[in-house]
């Protein structure tokens, strides 16, 4: 579980396909990679991964088709900046909101323009996740947990403030580049119950 409280951004060094995965090796900040060991998750652009590898500051990650298929991270380059966070200690603040690091859909930025002091944000939305998106909600843009400032047709839209840019891959967003998007994970929950339809547990009839 993560908060989309993203701690800092991580460099890719390659990203190769192997005869079982991909794999993907990202150069971590020290205060991040030394708290790291194989088998740990960390949260790449909103998507949780595990570490395979660690040396010194260099962390390995496999990645199946399935994850490229959901994600930005098809086409990658090297010296790309990934934002990374931990996952959430049990005894720390919730700063954002709660994020599974399982990702809806990547998603094409439609407008990243500058306005006044601030930068606005604008991302298409597939149909089939637009009942997700509420005025004033939660969504993780990059793992990074944001406001719905705008619920358009199809489109959401947020307002990033001059620290989220410093602080995140955000600083090299572009018109008709993907983002990883993952929807509130709490109000999925809500709707299956609201509507009845639950998952029946194997063992019953």
């Amino acid at each position: 579980m993560f908060t989309g409280i993203v701690e800092s951004t991580a460099k890719v060094l390659s990203f190769e396909e192997r005869k079982a995965a991909w794999l993907l090796k990202l150069d971590v900040p020290e205060f991040v990679a030394k708290t790291l060991s194989e088998g740990d998750s960390l949260a790449c652009n909103g998507c949780c991964l595990t570490v395979i590898s660690r040396e010194n500051c260099v962390i390995g990650f496999e990645l199946l088709e399935e994850t490229i298929r959901l994600t930005n991270f098809e086409g990658i380059k090297e010296g790309a900046l990934v934002n990374i966070e931990r996952p959430l200690a049990a005894a720390a603040r919730l700063g954002g909101h709660f994020v599974s690091g399982h990702i809806d859909v990547r998603s094409r930025v439609r407008t990243f323009v500058q306005k006044g002091k601030n930068y606005y944000l604008e991302v298409d939305v597939p149909e089939e996740f637009r009942r997700y998106v509420v005025y004033k909600g939660s969504v993780a843009i990059d793992g990074i947990s944001l406001t719905i400032a705008e619920a358009n047709p199809e489109t959401l839209a947020v307002w990033l403030i001059p620290h989220t840019l410093e602080v995140t891959n955000l600083s090299e967003c572009a018109v008709g580049k993907f983002v990883n998007l993952e929807f509130d994970i709490l109000a999925k929950y809500v709707e299956k119950i609201a509507s009845g339809m639950r998952d029946k547990s194997p063992y019953q009839p």
